[in-house]
């Protein structure tokens, strides 16, 4: 794997998690909604993975007292399946542990399989089902979570 950096977003990865965003999900948020999320909304924290060719990846993260809420995970089509996503997820992992959570948790569609048996190899189990939560086909999205102390 060649030499990739993670760090925390900022304002000016905005175009190129704009580019990410609308590779990988079929109703991507705005580039309004990651601003947000970046300048007003203290629970959250994002992450990017780069390589000399730019940005390739993001991750969301969520801390609300002791419990972590992965918000999403995307990384350019050319990059998926060569470890990337695990390296991203685990660096969020562990600035949510670094940050005291006990919990953390997801949501993941049902038929994205790849997504599930990576979440697994970090020890989050399914936890329950939300029907029709994803407004652009009405799938149910898989709920996993982990608690940290509880898998030790």
């Amino acid at each position: 794997m060649e030499h990739v950096n993670i760090r925390d977003m900022s304002e000016g990865d905005l175009e190129e998690v704009m580019r990410i965003e609308h590779a990988s999900f079929s109703v991507p948020w705005t580039r309004k909604s990651f601003e947000q999320e970046l300048n007003e909304n203290k629970y959250a924290s994002y992450f990017i993975i780069e390589d000399e060719q730019g940005v390739f990846g993001y991750c969301g993260l969520w801390m609300i007292i002791d419990e972590a809420h992965i918000t999403n995970i995307a990384l350019l089509p050319e990059y998926r399946g060569g470890g990337y996503g695990a390296r991203l997820f685990e660096h969020t992992v562990e600035k949510a542990k670094e940050a005291g959570a006990i919990l953390l948790s997801l949501e993941v569609r049902v038929s994205n399989l790849q997504a599930q048996h990576m979440y697994r190899k970090f020890g989050l189990v399914p936890g329950g089902i939300r029907k029709n939560y994803y407004t652009d086909n009405g799938e149910d999205a898989l709920v996993m979570w982990v608690n940290f102390y509880e898998n030790k």
